[in-house]
């Protein structure tokens, strides 16, 4: 079957679409990317996201998820047109949306523990517009369920990543970063995987802030090429309350946003920081809290053979290179290596998730979600086509 997956991540810089042709069923689905590409939001939407994820208004939250979703309709259009694939071909469309806010940690209302998330981009619109029967709202019914909703791409991970008697670890550097333990047995049953926190977005916020806007991001680590880190202020960050939790555990904007940016921006100004020495710091950040997950929470119960990369940071060199020299001497790979397109992984996850949902498969990982039990997420609309 072809299926389209659509996401946007914590960056709110625009949607990832992949059009993938997809067999088998649950563990053994087999993935072919057919095509990839990313559609950049429109520059007055990115910063109303954001406001909206602290103190927007219930008429904006409305408007916006409708809106948002006819963006992704017309991405899953344009990828199919632009892959030379006709829609009627396509039998299902996969949408994560925008993730607006993420509250995993549970609280108590009426007496009931209370996890929530929400993400716009209605998928009715994306359904009628394409006439693809669309998947969509996945995090809820892991969460339903006890879990936290993320990280979901472990599922993934696995399909595309395991091999026996070969422990890996995946790193997925999106807005926020995560980890995959990948472990020799076979299935999902023992794998790890949690959010170790920022990726991409402090690098980005600090970027944004101290340029007034004019940059959106250091591109190819070019700012933080120039400048050194600072050990004091690096110790700072590393104690950051949310790296010593034990997983599960999953974060977001909430937690790594634009509070954080302001604290971390006053911070570096106190200190006298360049702004070239305050992005290699954080960049730094990035790359030590993710080593620093990994000594803590996986290699007690093994070391891995190799660090296998993807998402939006591999593009950043510096990063890189931070990262292979706290990993030491085990080696660190992108997806690449694997003729897989970093960027297009979350995208692909998102139909392969939507291709289980359809056929009755459960796709989340308890053990990286923290769910009482397998369960199939995602909520199905059909289309005026079936799958």
């Amino acid at each position: 079957m072809k299926v389209i997956g659509l996401i946007s991540g914590t960056s709110t810089d625009g949607i990832d679409a992949a059009l993938v042709e997809i067999t088998g069923r649950g563990l053994q689905s087999r993935l072919h990317l057919i095509r990839f590409a990313t559609y950049p939001y429109p520059r007055w939407l990115r910063p109303r996201l954001v406001r909206l994820t602290h103190a927007g208004r219930v008429e904006d939250l409305s408007r916006l998820n409708v809106y948002v979703g006819e963006l992704f309709a017309r991405a899953a259009t344009r990828t199919a047109k632009d892959a030379g694939v006709l829609l009627n071909h396509v039998g299902l469309v996969g949408s994560h949306g925008q993730t607006i806010c993420h509250h995993p940690v549970p609280v108590k209302m009426g007496g009931i523990p209370i996890r929530s998330t929400l993400q716009i981009g209605e998928p009715s619109v994306i359904a009628e517009r394409t006439g693809i029967t669309t998947v969509a709202d996945f995090r809820p019914r892991d969460m339903a369920a006890g879990g936290e909703g993320a990280p979901l791409t472990p599922y993934l991970h696995h399909i595309l990543f395991h091999k026996p008697n070969h422990p890996r670890l995946v790193v997925n550097i999106g807005g926020i970063s995560n980890i995959t333990c990948l472990p020799s047995q076979t299935g999902t049953g023992r794998l790890l995987a949690f959010d170790t926190g920022p990726g991409n977005m402090l690098i980005d916020g600090i970027v944004q802030h101290r340029t007034g806007g004019r940059r959106m991001m250091d591109r190819g680590g070019e700012m933080a090429r120039r400048g050194r880190v600072h050990s004091g202020m690096l110790a700072e960050l590393l104690r950051h309350p949310f790296l010593r939790r034990r997983p599960p555990k999953t974060t977001g904007r909430e937690t790594f946003g634009s509070g954080m940016i302001e604290r971390v921006a006053r911070r570096a100004k106190i200190l006298g920081l360049s702004q070239w020495d305050l992005l290699a710091t954080v960049t730094a950040f990035t790359a030590r809290s993710i080593s620093l997950a990994y000594e803590r929470f996986v290699r007690p119960s093994g070391r891995v053979d190799e660090v296998i990369v993807g998402g939006g940071g591999t593009r950043n060199p510096v990063l890189m290179r931070f990262l292979q020299e706290y990993f030491d001497r085990i080696p660190v790979f992108t997806f690449e290596k694997f003729d897989l397109d970093s960027r297009a992984l979350e995208a692909m996850a998102f139909a392969l998730f939507a291709y289980g949902t359809i056929q009755g498969e459960p796709n989340n990982v308890p053990s990286a979600t923290g769910a009482r039990r397998a369960v199939s997420m995602g909520k199905i609309i059909p289309g005026r086509t079936r799958p």
